[in-house]
């Protein structure tokens, strides 16, 4: 049977979901669900420091970038080690995990057993389905893929039609979902497709792009109702510290969302920057939020809060 590494905390998640969890022989430092994978060897660790503010994060990212060197190391000697059949790793994000090349650097002087490095590539939301196939292919397990796909796509589907049922186009709430606070950023990829799922108008951010970078006039001028807090890799309590940033921007208190409370912060560390099953989770989540009293998945508060 496969010995197999996961580089990217999706990738990871997949795996489990697959029920392969037994046949995970590492993980990447951002690997930690489920839960009994900590348990696992990490074989990467960021180059910069993670635990400073968003700014400073942006600053270090962009400057190493600009550097040409990669934000992650792989422990090569580690994988060797291991002696893994594959590894998964992305090709979406630059900043998001170890990239595929950077992986092919790592195993190019193995005399022997050279691993499969299967990579993937979530820029919409179809594309999160493409890739639970393509890992499910690679273990040799196409028909679980194909099963694990189809009950994913029928819970999402049954969660857009009773929010459907429950929105008319003049009452969808104009909704802005912020990726980073400082600078901003807005969510694209997968997420505008998630909140007209959910019932929502998105603002920012277009299905299947990159999430851009945006000016706060943009969204002060956007005048949303609903802003929804996310950022990339971070818990709902850090994200909580870095609110001063969006707090004490000139006009902030006059935003329709503010003034009327629904501004909310969510787990994107767990949920909704992670392609792969819990985007299931990500979209009940934005169901709560939408219509208030109507659905009860419990995300709230462990996903999901007010400010």
């Amino acid at each position: 049977m496969p010995r197999i590494v996961s580089m990217l905390p999706s990738a990871t998640e997949i795996i489990a979901a697959l029920g392969y969890e037994d046949h995970l022989v590492a993980r990447s430092h951002e690997c930690d669900f489920p839960h009994a994978v900590i348990g696992l060897p990490t074989c990467t660790e960021p180059r910069i420091p993670v635990d400073g503010g968003s700014l400073e994060i942006d600053r270090q990212v962009k400057q190493t970038v600009a550097a040409g060197l990669s934000i992650y190391q792989v422990d090569a000697e580690m994988l060797k080690t291991l002696k893994p059949d594959i590894i998964l790793t992305q090709s979406q994000c630059e900043v998001c995990a170890v990239s595929e090349s950077e992986l092919r650097d790592s195993v190019a002087d193995w005399v022997e057993g050279r691993p499969e490095i299967i990579s993937l590539e979530p820029n919409a939301l179809g594309d999160i389905w493409i890739d639970i196939r393509k890992v499910a292919d690679a273990i040799g397990i196409p028909d679980r893929g194909k099963t694990l796909i189809s009950a994913l796509i029928q819970r999402m589907e049954n969660i857009a039609s009773d929010c459907r049922a429950l929105s008319s186009r003049s009452t969808r709430p104009d909704v802005a979902c912020i990726e980073w606070i400082s600078p901003l950023m807005s969510a694209g990829n997968w997420m505008p497709e998630l909140v007209t799922m959910a019932g929502g108008n998105n603002l920012f951010g277009e299905a299947g792009k990159h999430s851009p970078w945006m000016e706060w006039s943009n969204l002060r001028d956007a005048n949303p109702d609903i802003i929804l807090i996310i950022p990339c890799g971070f818990p709902i309590e850090r994200s909580r510290k870095e609110m001063p940033a969006l707090t004490q921007l000139p006009g902030w208190h006059d935003v329709k969302a503010v003034q009327r409370n629904q501004v909310f912060l969510g787990d994107g560390n767990q949920y909704f920057n992670r392609p792969g099953p819990r985007v299931v989770e990500s979209l009940e989540i934005l169901a709560e939020i939408f219509h208030p009293g109507q659905f009860n998945f419990g995300h709230h508060p462990s996903g999901w809060q007010s400010p």
